[in-house]
């Protein structure tokens, strides 16, 4: 197996899916280790940081590729497998800031409110115990919660020529900010581009479901991955599955489209995996699919679709590349 390591320096980083030449060209079956800058570009290092005064848009989410995948065409399915997500600093970082999150007036839900006030939060790191350590600001509340290190950021390169922001999820990953893209998890892309161009980014060392402020417990990453890509034709949506689940990650506004999405697709996928119709798939994901909220802040929502692979008859999803890479990554 090839092993491919990068580490990029911040003249490097790419701000959008689509639109940056590669940082490198990779075959399929290559492992990467890799290193991803936080969301604030390291810039909030303490509480006395804010936001408003330390971050410049659109510098923020920085990505670290985008890698060329030889032999990836359009309508190709690139598979990437997280084999280890560490954290590279002592600590993680959190923030409000000025008109966004899921609870305050944004540019989109206009009210008369002042935005709410500005906070940072920095999370000191565990390694012996695995947690990040939550400390209240108006209090002497503290808690340990557990380490739970994912990437809100997974992404290609958008179709016909199109460049986006990469705070935006959409058919293409991009930021969805959800915390099934973990360790142990394969993920699934439509290829829209040859070559595929693909970034991962925006560390996150834990998030609750719906990254309710707009911010997770952001911070540096350590990122082994492996690459590789099936000839088959790529999914609508963004799709996961690991040793318990499969997941469809869809993403819209309002937040029911972004639900439908996913659903769509889950439904297609039980039928070609089941031999079922439409109606009998759609029947069966309303008994058995859990929903969680991946993010309700960014530019477009992102819903989880996913089922549980104990309530079905095992399948053979992707010619069961997902157990092949599993296995892969336990010998690097």
């Amino acid at each position: 197996m090839d092993i491919v390591e990068f580490t990029p320096q911040p003249d490097e980083y790419a701000w959008t899916f689509g639109g940056a030449a590669p940082v490198r060209r990779i075959r399929p079956g290559t492992a990467l280790k890799l290193w991803t800058e936080d969301a604030f570009c390291g810039s909030l290092r303490s509480t006395a940081d804010l936001a408003s005064a330390s971050l410049t848009m659109p510098f923020v989410n920085p990505q670290t590729g985008p890698f060329h995948v030889e032999g990836a065409e359009p309508g190709d399915t690139l598979v990437l497998h997280f084999v280890e997500l560490t954290p590279a600093r002592s600590w993680g970082v959190s923030a409000t800031i000025p008109f966004f999150g899921g609870l305050t007036s944004t540019d989109r839900t206009a009210t008369l409110q002042d935005p709410l006030p500005e906070r940072t939060w920095i999370y000191e790191v565990d390694t012996e115990k695995q947690t990040v350590g939550f400390q209240a600001q108006g209090s002497d509340f503290e808690v340990s919660l557990p380490m739970e290190p994912m990437l809100g950021t997974v992404g290609l390169a958008p179709a016909a020529g199109e460049v986006r922001s990469s705070l935006v999820p959409d058919t293409f990953g991009g930021n969805m900010d959800t915390p099934e893209m973990r360790v142990g998890a394969t993920c699934f892309l439509n290829v829209n581009v040859e070559g595929a161009l693909f970034s991962v980014g925006d560390g996150h060392y834990r998030q609750g479901e719906g990254e309710s402020c707009g911010t997770a417990v952001e911070g540096a990453m350590n990122v082994v991955l492996i690459v590789d890509l099936l000839k088959t034709p790529g999914p609508a949506w963004p799709r996961i599955e690991n040793d318990d689940y499969l997941a469809v990650v869809g993403s819209s506004r309002p937040l029911e489209d972004a639900w439908r999405a996913g659903q769509v697709d889950m439904v297609g996928w039980l039928g070609s995996l089941y031999g079922l119709d439409k109606l009998d798939a759609y029947q069966l994901l309303s008994q058995v699919s859990e929903v969680p909220l991946a993010n309700v802040v960014d530019a477009n929502y992102s819903v989880v679709t996913k089922v549980p692979k104990r309530l079905l008859p095992a399948a053979d999803v992707y010619s069961g590349i997902h157990r092949h890479l599993r296995d892969l990554a336990a010998t690097l």
